[in-house]
């Protein structure tokens, strides 16, 4: 049998060439049929696998999987069994899907009843997401902000060199790629006006963030070093934080973002694990000053190198790509994004959502959000149909893409996309 990180591997589907789903990435999913039935399942190249389908011929036997595992609405379940059997099922999927191998190659009856191209199936939540954590982790970005509102001088707060700045959010707003939200209202104050209105968010944003999902529950009172982080982490997925930028700048003091951040926030549909994912680690970027013990890096290599696009799409007009990051630009690993959260014994369950803050980089072209990309409204982005955009307007959609390549290959996470809707 082919070990999970062997990426010369070939699968006997036809994969196109830069797929987001070669047989070596195989992440998991909830697809959903015509007729409303849910079932797990997995992504190689443009078609969708069926694991309960899968399961109930026979194809999985001798993993120790319950019967049932993966007729669930969402993936809690499955996750919750444990890191070995995530790598039994990954490493019998990538066998089935081999090119030398015939069980289910030749096998029609269970081909048709397993596989299905992707467009023939919706995508649906793929996690109950129980508590969601958001954090702020993109030095480039708190700069470019701090020296926006404050001045460059004192764009960072004295405690963000020394801890993952966060706050924990709302997850009944948590929404799949493809669902749509209605523009969020609330009590806004104009420049120089100090009186509040209510009225819709005219300053509608994107934020580009990756998020990781909990894998391992803990009791409360025990806490996860850096160096154990990676147990408790079941994959990753792409996020988009929306943010009424009008409506925060008035109710942030003195607790912090609410109405402005807890109307919706997109995830993508597929969870790629961080099996998958370990090939691409490279090296973080230099902390200074030295943390404390407790966020130490388990060794240097605990960035993750993965190209991040967001494409604006106006009505009746093309995808226009406005920003290209990287994951790797994070100055708080997801490692100590975790190893700070559990420092004070907070529990974690399995499903949590964790996300990273809005991802920036060092030039223009790679800030993740609307606000520093327009310097807030000041330097508007040109679209190739000669409007402008300073913030998001309804009917305006934001796709999120992101993908790890290097010299041994390619694998990617699809899109988080949804489109802005005139307020209710």
């Amino acid at each position: 049998m082919q070990t999970t990180t062997d990426f010369t591997q070939t699968s006997w589907i036809n994969i196109p060439e830069n797929s987001d789903f070669p047989i070596y990435n195989l992440p998991l999913g909830i697809i959903k049929y015509k007729n409303g039935k849910t079932a797990v399942a997995t992504a190689i190249g443009d078609y969708t696998l069926d694991l309960a389908a899968l399961h109930k011929l026979g194809f999985l036997k001798d993993l120790s999987l319950p019967e049932n595992i993966f007729e669930s609405r969402y993936l809690n379940d499955f996750i919750a069994l444990g890191k070995p059997i995530w790598h039994s099922l990954r490493n019998r999927l990538m066998w089935l899907l081999n090119i030398n191998t015939v069980e289910l190659k030749e096998n029609k009856q269970a081909r048709e009843a397993c596989l299905h191209k992707m467009n023939e199936v919706d995508m649906s939540m793929p996690i109950r997401v129980g508590d969601y954590t958001d954090f702020y982790s993109s030095k480039e970005h708190a700069t470019n902000v701090g020296s926006m509102f404050r001045d460059l001088k004192n764009a960072l707060l004295p405690n963000w060199l020394h801890l993952p700045v966060g706050y924990h959010g709302r997850s009944s707003s948590i929404i799949v790629s493809g669902q749509n939200f209605h523009r969020p209202k609330g009590q806004i104050t104009p420049p120089g006006v100090d009186i509040p209105s209510f009225s819709p968010s005219k300053a509608m944003d994107f934020e580009l963030e990756m998020g990781f999902i909990i894998g391992k529950q803990t009791e409360l009172g025990q806490s996860v070093s850096t160096k154990e982080a990676a147990d408790y982490i079941f994959g990753m997925t792409l996020f988009n934080d929306w943010s009424a930028r009008d409506i925060q700048r008035w109710e942030y003091v003195p607790l912090g973002p609410f109405l402005a951040k807890n109307f919706a926030s997109t995830t993508s549909p597929w969870i790629v694990s961080l099996e998958a994912l370990d090939p691409f680690r490279t090296k973080a970027p230099a902390q200074e000053p030295e943390v404390l013990p407790y966020l130490k890096r388990a060794n240097e290599n605990t960035a993750i190198d993965i190209t991040l696009e967001v494409w604006l799409q106006i009505e009746n007009s093309e995808p226009v790509k406005i920003s290209t990051s990287n994951y790797k630009y994070l100055y708080w690993t997801m490692e100590q994004q975790l190893a700070h959260h559990t420092i004070n014994g907070c529990n974690i369950n399995v499903g949590d959502l964790m996300a990273s803050g809005t991802i920036s980089g060092p030039t223009p072209d790679s800030f993740g959000s609307m606000l520093e990309i327009t310097w807030n409204g000041k330097n508007p982005i040109k679209l190739p149909n000669g409007e402008e955009r300073k913030f998001l307007q309804d009917g305006d959609t934001v796709i999120i893409k992101g993908y790890a390549q290097n010299e041994k290959g390619r694998i990617g996470f699809g899109e988080a996309r949804a489109k802005v809707l005139p307020a209710l």
